[in-house]
């Protein structure tokens, strides 16, 4: 069964916005700094994804732990924040079609903080906003079934988009309520995860620094789908905070200086085992002049990054 929404106008203007961003990154011909960027994004997504939940370490106190620093911090906090960081660290291992993954991925996000980690939830629940009612939860019998439909909804090949698909998961996640505790960060991390699948790059990108930065706007958004019964306006809200996150990575990444180095491995993985000239060189790296080639090649060259064979105008580079 299909959940309920509508394609708006919106949503298929900051599907295309991002997209055409994504294109934006890949034409830069930029290697991903994968380590630095990859921590530098865990920072941020394990701080603020926890913060939504009411964590109160610091992001620095969160750098200090994924770095194996000892930490002075209410228990809870900490405890919280080693979980997520193991998640993270499994990032690709999960399965976005599979239920039994995302059990798996629950189990160590709230293990030793909640009784039934891993385990669907066996008792009706409701989220209280004060001493009101903000969300009766489906009763806790039709669980496994509206999780089953979720998952089956998830691998179905279709049209729809994976931006929005992701974005369906995660509200109808959070509707659904499968879990006794940690549905919130199970959410957002699911849609990183169904990214993840869309393009690679999503694994640098922290969308959850932005959903932190709006936080009222999201639990709006999601009251506001509860309330039509459609997933609609929060598909809206979390498209936009996937914009802004990927816009914001694109201009730092666009900022990084490059190197005769970086130039070079990416012309490796450009003419893998094919010969080049200079010529050939500059026609990949359309930015650079003819001095700063020749540089590059010398550089490739001496540091055994590239074999040369040939004299002057006959000169060819090749990979080692």
């Amino acid at each position: 069964m299909r959940p309920p929404f509508k394609i708006t106008a919106k949503i298929l203007n900051l599907c295309s916005e991002i997209t055409h961003l994504l294109g934006q990154i890949e034409s830069l011909k930029m290697p991903v700094p994968q380590p630095k960027l990859r921590r530098q994004s865990r920072i941020k997504t394990v701080f603020s994804s926890l913060a939504i939940e009411g964590n109160r370490l610091t992001e620095e106190q969160v750098t200090d732990l994924i770095n194996n620093k000892r930490v002075i911090g209410p228990k809870k906090d900490i405890l919280e924040v080693k979980n997520a960081i193991r998640v993270y660290e499994l990032i690709r291992s999960y399965k976005a079609g599979k239920l039994i993954s995302l059990l798996q991925a629950h189990k160590i996000m709230m293990e030793n903080l909640i009784e039934d980690a891993g385990r669907l939830r066996t008792r009706n629940v409701g989220i209280f906003q004060g001493n009101k009612i903000a969300h009766m939860a489906p009763k806790y019998q039709m669980v496994p079934r509206l999780m089953e439909n979720l998952f089956s909804f998830i691998k179905k090949k279709d049209n729809l988009h994976p931006l929005i698909k992701s974005s369906i998961f995660h509200y109808e996640l959070e509707f659904i309520h499968p879990f006794s505790d940690g549905n919130g960060r199970l959410g957002r991390l699911w849609q990183t995860i169904i990214l993840l699948n869309f393009h690679p790059i999503f694994e640098y990108i922290p969308i959850e620094s932005i959903v932190k930065n709006k936080q009222k706007q999201y639990y709006r958004a999601l009251a506001q789908s509860d309330k039509t019964g459609s997933s609609t306006k929060f598909i809206e809200f979390m498209l936009q905070a996937i914009y802004l996150a990927t816009q914001t990575f694109f201009k730092d990444f666009r900022s990084s200086p490059q190197t005769a180095k970086s130039r070079i491995m990416l012309a490796r993985d450009h003419f893998k085992k094919q010969t080049f000239s200079r010529k050939d060189y500059l026609s990949f790296h359309k930015n650079i002049s003819s001095a700063t080639a020749s540089r590059d090649l010398l550089y490739g060259a001496k540091h055994k990054l590239l074999k040369k064979s040939g004299q002057k105008a006959l000169t060819k580079y090749s990979t080692k």
